[in-house]
């Protein structure tokens, strides 16, 4: 299968902080609308594409939304003050470029001071701030203000093997989904592809979609970290031994009868796969699976290095073996 990352690259490099979804949203719906029978956005902000079936209800999930900042204040100087939006990885912070919705770059920085004396073990996003290139709180404010979203500055990078690119996180799950919908998979299911909002802070969306469109069954489908980077201790999965049939995290149990479906068609379809055991984290599926009276619910991983960072690293042969494996699950 050949991977079509010029989508992909367009998916990665629009901004799409928690709450600030409406661009990266517009992307995928253009790209995707002509392959369903109706599509719509709820009021918090989901994409809700409907392919029409006979049989049971499925919902497949990607959420929208990355990492990033939102600004809490300027200093007198111009430098900006910020709160992390979502897990950011503050010891990878420093020095990176970002860049603020309007298109304002800049660079965090703790100061030299901090530096020299600070422990960057107990440091925080407080002790941050982001030098736009300002002298005064006035001339800041003609570039930011308070409330304003961003994000890293990275450029998406490819090989013929890997890919590295900020916000993968999880707009490789939307890219399954999208490369999913545009094939028309013969099924008589009743497919929900679900582009959700606000999964970093909260699987908000998942929870929301998931109580309006009832379903029976549903896949989500994330990013989760590898194992095989130096240190890691939370994941056991690595790069390139395939799609992730997740077992368990911190939000949620998979049932037998789900890895029982996703093993069996990933073993029909001689797809490359990896069972993983998550110590710490959970994702959409958590939320679905507790919607209403329950919901049998699973994930799809992809194994990702770096993590949370601007620089996220994923093998092309994994990402590949997630599309086969979500189109097995339904044409099953």
């Amino acid at each position: 299968m050949e991977l079509n990352t010029k989508l992909f690259k367009e998916m990665c490099e629009v901004i799409g902080v928690s709450s600030g979804e409406e661009k990266i949203r517009e992307l995928i719906e253009n790209d995707i609308k002509d392959y369903v029978d109706e599509i719509r956005v709820d009021a918090l902000g989901n994409l809700i594409a409907h392919k029409k079936g006979k049989g049971k209800k499925i919902m497949l999930a990607g959420h929208m939304d990355q990492i990033g900042f939102m600004v809490n204040n300027i200093t007198k100087e111009g430098f900006v003050k910020f709160s992390a939006v979502g897990g950011l990885r503050v010891s990878t912070l420093i020095s990176q470029r970002v860049v603020f919705e309007n298109g304002t770059v800049g660079v965090i920085t703790a100061g030299t001071d901090f530096e020299k004396s600070g422990d960057i073990k107990k440091m925080s996003a407080d002790d941050l701030f982001i030098d736009i290139g300002c002298s005064s709180k006035e001339e800041a404010k003609e570039k930011v203000s308070v409330g304003d979203l961003g994000t890293y500055d990275s450029q998406f990078y490819e090989d013929d093997k890997n890919i590295i690119s900020k916000a993968i996180d999880d707009r490789v799950g939307c890219f399954v989904l999208a490369e999913v919908a545009k094939v028309n998979v013969d099924t008589d299911m009743d497919v929900y592809y679900v582009f959700t909002s606000q999964e970093e802070v909260g699987t908000r969306g998942a929870k929301t979609s998931a109580f309006n469109i009832k379903p029976e069954l549903a896949v989500a489908v994330d990013i989760t970290p590898s194992g095989d980077a130096p240190g890691t201790k939370n994941s056991n999965v690595k790069i390139g031994e395939g799609a992730a049939v997740k077992l368990m995290d911190k939000s949620m149990v998979t049932s037998r009868e789900m890895k029982k479906l996703m093993t069996e068609v990933a073993e029909e379809k001689g797809i490359k796969y990896q069972y993983e055991i998550l110590k710490r984290g959970g994702t959409d599926a958590g939320a679905i699976n507790l919607s209403r009276e329950g919901v049998q619910s699973g994930t799809i991983s992809i194994p990702t290095r770096n993590s949370h960072t601007a620089n996220e690293l994923i093998r092309k042969s994994d990402l590949v073996d997630a599309i086969d494996l979500l189109k097995g699950i339904l044409s099953r």
